[in-house]
């Protein structure tokens, strides 16, 4: 093997490693988006909000944190999750999803 070889080779593997570990981040980033998206449905159609947690969770990374709040007519949903990195250096991912409530559809105000 050549000085040169025993150089590029481990390079190559960090990068290799690192774009693996940014393909598992950006993962976990959709399954934030579509976690959030689902907790925003359950929460407009009025589900109980045990109802509303457990599907968010079903699609959220595991480990995420879930909150379900409710500001007039929306209904919003956050997600967050720590994708795990190299030497301890993880990332915060994160989304939100608002949705108006389905019981205020329709509604006319004067």
């Amino acid at each position: 093997m050549t000085a040169e070889a025993a150089v590029v080779l481990p390079s190559l593997v960090l990068v290799g490693m690192a774009l693996v570990w940014a393909l598992l981040a950006a993962s976990a980033q959709i399954q934030c988006v579509d976690a959030a998206r689902a907790g925003a449905r359950a929460a407009a159609r009025q589900d109980p909000p045990d109802t509303v947690v457990a599907t968010t969770r079903r699609a959220a990374p595991r480990g995420a944190r879930v909150t379900v709040t409710r500001e007039g007519d929306l209904v919003r949903v956050t997600v967050k999750a720590s994708a795990p990195g190299p030497d301890g250096l993880s990332l915060e991912l994160s989304d939100e999803a608002v949705a108006l409530a389905e019981e205020t559809v329709g509604v006319v105000r004067g």
